[in-house]
């Protein structure tokens, strides 16, 4: 049992998503925001003053060694590029910081073996961020899974999108190869929320791709097959209406999460019907899933708990992510395992 009852954060980058998580470490009953740092001249500073202007005392860095360095960081959060996610992780464990990586959290299966093994080395704890896992609404729909509502989990079907706006192009500069393009960005949450309801690993992958000219997926979709004729299927785009929902199929009925990127104002709407006509709806009360993140990340550290997300589950998300992606490279089914 650590004595500290807060754990101390500093933000690796000054990424976009600082608009959600930067409050949710400020409002975190368990945490502290000590630093922010950014490789642009001045745009730590910028972004600390968006988006928790109160927050005075946070220190600020146009330098992110130098932020690694800072003796009074505990944990890292990682937002940087989707390419720099691992290499930066592992310099972040090599100064003994924890860290809370931004999906995806690795490129390739075997730089998560990497990270993997400096953790256990350096004694810190890293987790991949997918911050929806920690909103109830889902341990809801597990909790009508296993109370027998649906009978026997048969498929899952995930779909996310939404246009790409201008100031969102950045995503598609870089090749898949590289990072770039939806299956990075959105897809890996289709196939992890997809993967959240079979107990076994997958076995093959099948996936089309529409490209742009960088190499980078505009919309893909495709089947996991989970074997006995379970099968998840994903669809993600950027050139399609906003769509953020999952849908599961078992043998007596089903259960849909209606907005799986809940944001705090948000009320989460889960629905529900059964083979012999029952049907119903339920209304969850508003949670934010980045602050729910954020404590369960601290509560881990201080109190010397795993993650709920683990590392293999994040290699086993990255095997099929790459599977996809080469399936729809070479236009036929990959064998997983």
């Amino acid at each position: 049992m650590n004595n500290k009852t807060k754990l101390r954060w500093g933000i690796l980058g000054a990424a976009r998503i600082n608009e959600r998580l930067m409050p949710a470490i400020v409002e975190a009953s368990n945490a502290e925001l000590v630093a922010i740092a950014s490789r642009r001249p001045g745009a730590a500073a910028q972004t600390l003053a968006q988006y928790a202007p109160q927050q005075q005392q946070v220190r600020t860095y146009d330098n992110l060694e130098a932020l690694l360095d800072d003796p009074e960081i505990d944990a890292v959060y990682l937002p940087l590029a989707n390419h720099q996610h691992a290499e930066w992780t592992l310099r972040a464990i090599e100064h003994g910081k924890h860290v809370l990586c931004e999906k995806p959290m690795a490129l390739t299966v075997a730089d998560i073996d990497a990270i993997q093994a400096a953790a256990q080395r350096h004694n810190v704890t890293v987790m991949e961020g997918f911050m929806y896992r920690f909103h109830p609404q889902h341990a809801r729909v597990r909790e009508l899974i296993q109370s027998g509502l649906i009978g026997e989990v048969r498929s899952v079907r995930s779909s996310y999108s939404f246009m790409m706006r201008p100031a969102r192009i950045y995503r598609l500069a870089e090749s898949v190869e590289n990072g770039g393009g939806a299956m990075w960005d959105i897809g890996c949450y289709a196939i992890h929320s997809a993967r959240m309801f079979f107990g076994e690993p997958a076995a093959s992958v099948t996936a089309i791709a529409k490209y742009v000219e960088s190499g980078a997926d505009i919309a893909t979709s495709g089947i996991i097959d989970f074997g006995d004729g379970k099968y998840a299927h994903f669809d993600f785009s950027f050139e399609r209406a906003r769509r953020c929902e999952y849908e599961i199929i078992g043998t007596q009925g089903g259960i849909k999460c209606h907005n799986v990127w809940c944001m705090p104002g948000d009320v989460p709407v889960i629905s529900w019907w059964t083979e012999d006509g029952g049907q119903g709806e339920e209304r969850l009360p508003q949670a934010n899933h980045f602050r729910l993140e954020i404590e369960h990340f601290s509560d881990c550290i201080l109190n010397g708990n795993a993650p709920a997300l683990s590392l293999e589950d994040a290699k086993a998300n990255c095997q099929i992510i790459v599977a996809a992606l080469q399936s729809a490279a070479l236009g036929q089914r990959v064998k997983l395992g």
